[in-house]
């Protein structure tokens, strides 16, 4: 998301710029648009002549030059909302509800008034080009009952216009959050604006049309059943006269009109294609390749060289900028690439490429573990795990490798084997042993020792824990391995939780201890809490609208894949090029880390494919701004990870036997080695 309080040097210098940039042109385009939409909305098959001397004259009308005006000062706000919503992380929801919450945000709710109010204006400047019985929200009566002059009337006809540009505008920035409108994506091959414009045009005239067609539709049948509403609220405000004598606009013999709808159907073509087309625009100068320097020899422009930019976390167009120059840099540009590959003077220390290879790895390691987790997750079936030793123990190491990874100084012998971090499927039968009662997995026969119910001499019998815990303890283990611990079968136990007397009875106490209290608080809420989600869970729409949408959590985990593939392509590409433009080996020092990240990342990425709907190809969407690219992302990663490690295998050859990574990665690089992955 773009903000004008956004204090980056990026931000202020090249993308403010560029975004007036392209209103400017879409500014320069109305006057072409304009009278295109004047020939079309007076045309006349049956008197031609009559019909182009009519839009000449019409073009240089007061009337149509204050319309202009107008239209570019909703041009200017469209632009405005397009620098402040647009991002180039797609926001996916994961549900029905989080979609709601999404339309229902208050900056949402701003968003779509803005686009009611300017597409009110934009058919109202539509009515008064039009002419005719359109022209004006009053006009005299047909038949006065007075016999004086005849008295001001509510002329629906200009009425059934503005509402319709206020329907349409709505339309616009609700489909903006379904269709997710406000998601810029880059391009794979590199156009020139000019081209790129020229080849989505028709594209866009085609969405226009077919979208204001639904539109169309939509409104009309929404009048039909509400449109008696707002004209008796216009006729009531404004001291307006409902003309009798004419056919209303909410009935069948008002609708239809096949030249109302003719001339409604043209001005919201209009309307979307004026307002996609500063959308294209827009799309084009923000995605436009922006080359980074790669070292600098001022120290007050460091912060605009490649290697700093690549470490941005709150200006993502910054931050993805720079990994499409580092893609193209490693691709088309030699002298670049030996910049990358240069040492420090003094000292001979290669700092770009450390923190470039740095940088790109610490974005494919999150990938990693975010698949991980999310791997972790489902076959858990989605119930959370407590917190162990040995699950803290598991994300030190994780964080440990990674950062490792990420400095290029790991030690490549003690490297823990991927299947030591990813858990395999079978875990969904697996049950926790901090679970509490109510939990379903829980054996009925095993009483919980932190429950209020439990005596005290039961909770004698339990080991106290210690400073080491038991390698069992708190970890998931396999449904036919009992948890350590007392026998609750035996005599002395079973006399106890059966409430006998016992053999060594402890002295109750006088009041129950504090933690016991809170202890039975917490266990009550959360008999509530489960009664009311078993309750909830039984009435449909409360499913339907929680249930999760299908391939959304997927999408969801590869949002920001295009910067993991750019990482991609420019660690291979510059790996591959230091084969032979390297003349100080920097890369080789940390070509095991690179190879053991991604051969780790490529057995997450086969993992997360197994997964349900992981592999399943999203349905193409018909004629829709809404850019979809995010939805085949995930592929577009995978090969792009296949990809980058058959160019390194390709290029090294069997110089990479004696790169030391550990064995079960160079069982699985043997096979690319051999090209049968």
């Amino acid at each position: 998301m773009f903000s004008f309080s956004e204090s980056c040097w990026f931000i202020r210098r090249v993308i403010r710029w560029r975004a007036l940039a392209s209103v400017a042109w879409s500014v320069l385009l109305l006057p072409a648009t304009t009278t295109l939409f004047i020939f079309l909305i007076r045309f006349s098959l049956f008197h031609p002549i009559q019909w182009i001397a009519e839009c000449f004259r019409l073009l240089t009308a007061a009337s149509t030059i204050f319309s202009l005006l107008l239209l570019c000062g909703v041009v200017l706000v469209i632009g405005f909302f397009n620098l402040e919503y647009y991002t180039v992380v797609a926001s996916i929801p994961c549900s029905r509800v989080a979609l709601l919450a999404k339309v229902l945000h208050p900056r949402q709710c701003i968003h779509s008034l803005v686009h009611c109010t300017v597409g009110m204006l934009v058919m109202w400047c539509a009515s008064v080009i039009a002419g005719g019985r359109y022209r004006t929200l009053g006009s005299p009566c047909t038949h006065s009952e007075s016999g004086g002059a005849p008295d001001d009337c509510v002329n629906e006809y200009h009425l059934f216009f503005l509402l319709a540009g206020a329907f349409m505008g709505y339309s616009h920035s609700f489909l903006g959050v379904v269709q997710n409108m406000n998601y810029v994506s880059f391009q794979i091959a590199q156009q020139y604006k000019y081209m790129r414009f020229k080849g989505s045009l028709p594209w866009v005239v085609k969405c226009s049309a077919v979208q204001s067609l639904y539109s169309v539709r939509n409104y009309v049948a929404l009048y039909f059943f509400f449109g008696h509403i707002p004209r008796a609220w216009i006729s009531n405000t404004l001291n307006l006269q409902i003309d009798s004598s004419l056919h209303s606009l909410d009935s069948l013999a008002g609708l239809l009109d096949f030249s109302l709808l003719y001339h409604l159907w043209i001005s919201g073509t209009f309307l979307l294609f004026t307002w996609y087309i500063t959308v294209l625009l827009f799309r084009i100068y923000v995605t436009e390749a922006y080359s980074f320097p790669v070292q600098s020899t001022f120290t007050e422009d460091a912060e605009q060289c490649l290697p700093k930019v690549l470490t941005e976390k709150d200006t993502l167009i910054l931050k993805f900028l720079a990994l499409q120059d580092l893609a193209l840099l490693s691709q088309h540009s030699p002298a670049r690439r030996q910049e990358v590959f240069s040492l420090s003077q003094p000292g001979g220390h290669p700092h770009n490429w450390n923190a470039i290879s740095r940088e790109c790895l610490s974005l494919l390691s999150e990938l990693m573990q975010r698949l991980v987790a999310h791997h972790d997750a489902v076959a858990s079936n989605g119930r959370a795990k407590p917190l162990s030793a040995s699950s803290d123990g598991r994300s030190s190491t994780e964080s440990s490798v990674s950062s490792a990874v990420m400095s290029g100084t790991e030690d490549l012998p003690q490297t823990p084997r991927p299947s030591a971090v990813l858990r395999t499927p079978g875990s969904v039968f697996l049950k926790s042993s901090g679970r509490g009662v109510g939990s379903p997995l829980t054996a009925p026969f095993t009483p919980d020792l932190d429950s209020p119910f439990s005596t005290p001499a039961l909770r004698r019998l339990a080991p106290q824990p210690g400073p080491q815990q038991s390698p069992w303890s708190g970890t998931v283990q396999s449904p036919h391995v009992m948890r350590r611990g007392p026998k609750l079968w035996s005599t002395s136990t079973d006399s106890q939780a059966n409430g006998s007397a016992a053999a060594s009875p402890a002295p109750a106490p006088s009041s129950p201890p504090p933690e016991q209290k809170s202890s039975f608080i917490a266990q009550w809420l959360q008999n509530r809490k489960e009664q009311v989600k078993g309750y909830l869970a039984k009435r449909v729409l409360v499913v339907y609208l929680f249930n999760k949408l299908p391939e959304a959590s997927s999408q969801a985990l590869f949002a920001d894949g295009q910067a993991h593939i750019w990482a991609l392509e420019g660690l291979s590409h510059l790996v591959a090029a230091s084969f032979s433009e390297d003349k100080y080996g920097v890369v080789q020092t940390t070509l095991p880390s690179i190879l053991g990240c991604m051969l780790s990342l490529q057995e997450a990425v086969d993992r997360h494919f197994k997964l349900p709907h992981a592999s399943s190809k999203p349905v193409k969407a018909s004629c829709s701004m809404g850019d979809s690219t995010y939805k085949t992302l995930r592929f577009a990663l995978r090969a792009a990870l296949k990809t980058a490690i058959y160019r390194i295998t390709s290029t090294f050859g069997e110089h990479l036997n004696a790169v030391c990574i550990s064995a079960e990665h160079q069982k699985r690089l043997q096979q690319f080695m051999e090209f049968k992955e």
